[in-house]
């Protein structure tokens, strides 16, 4: 039955990772002052005016230095197909803002506050709604559900930006001394990083990683599950053999996309697959 079901996702999926999806459309949701950033919205189709889907935003990778919300745009779409909102938000970087890893943040959570403050117009469920992302978009992701500090200056804060779900594709999630990009975020690195702001009561997590990953040790990822199951947390960690950084747009798209929906389907935000 598990080798079917896996069988009848990869069919579904079916789009090859390079295949890149348009979203339907764009629209704003924060003005910096280096500029406007915007969420890349996918809708499911049937999508009607008084219907709550669950939904997902998805954070590019890039360092903090780069990248695009196309990197998502893929899993947005399967997602969209099968039933829920999806969405690939914009954020700062350094390349494109010249602004440092707590802009990163502060607009993150500027981006869950605003779907959730929208949820009704946007036809979704404020109590449904993951967070994702790659490498520096996983930490970004993992941030909203663990960080308490970096909310932008006279935010809502009221208006909660953690997730009910996380799912995280190679995630830098260890900033200290012996993780990723302590140079950068050395003097805040502690309120940082969400490996060292993990606490009991975070939403379900999904983890993808390659055992040659460059970034993430796999011991890291391991300690991360290790230190959520004792707080009494659901947390999957799934490995890849041999597989580098960045592997799940590459060779492993499919099968992370599988596992993700299977994920979804486990907390009920998507219908099996028959």
């Amino acid at each position: 039955m598990h080798k079917l079901f896996i069988f009848s996702l990869l069919l579904a999926i079916g789009v090859q990772a390079e295949d890149k999806p348009k979203p339907d459309n764009t629209v704003p949701f924060k003005e910096t002052p280096q500029g406007e950033l915007r969420l890349h919205i996918f809708n499911p189709t049937g999508l009607e005016k008084g219907q709550k889907r669950p939904a997902v935003i998805f954070f590019f990778g890039g360092g903090w230095n780069s990248g695009t919300p196309d990197q998502f745009y893929n899993q947005a779409a399967h997602l969209a197909k099968r039933g829920m909102v999806a969405i690939a938000a914009e954020y700062r970087t350094q390349n494109s803002h010249s602004t440092d890893p707590r802009a990163c943040v502060m607009d993150a959570k500027s981006a869950m506050r605003w779907v959730r403050r929208r949820a009704n117009k946007l036809g979704i469920d404020p109590n449904r709604i993951a967070a994702g992302g790659g490498s520096a978009g996983g930490h970004l992701a993992a941030a909203t559900a663990t960080l308490t500090a970096f909310d932008e200056p006279d935010e809502d804060t009221e208006v909660s930006c953690k997730p009910q779900a996380l799912i995280l594709f190679n995630p830098v999630f260890d900033n200290s001394e012996a993780g990723y990009g302590y140079n950068r975020v050395k003097d805040y690195w502690q309120e940082f990083s969400p490996m060292q702001n993990l606490h009991k009561g975070l939403p379900p997590t999904i983890i993808f990683l390659g055992t040659n990953d460059k970034y993430v040790p796999v011991a890291t990822a391991e300690e991360y599950q290790r230190i959520m199951k004792a707080n009494g947390d659901r947390c999957e960690l799934f490995l890849y053999k041999d597989q580098p950084h960045g592997f799940f747009n590459k060779a492993k798209y499919k099968e992370t996309v599988a596992e993700m929906d299977k994920f979804l389907v486990s907390l009920g935000w998507l219908k099996p697959l028959k």
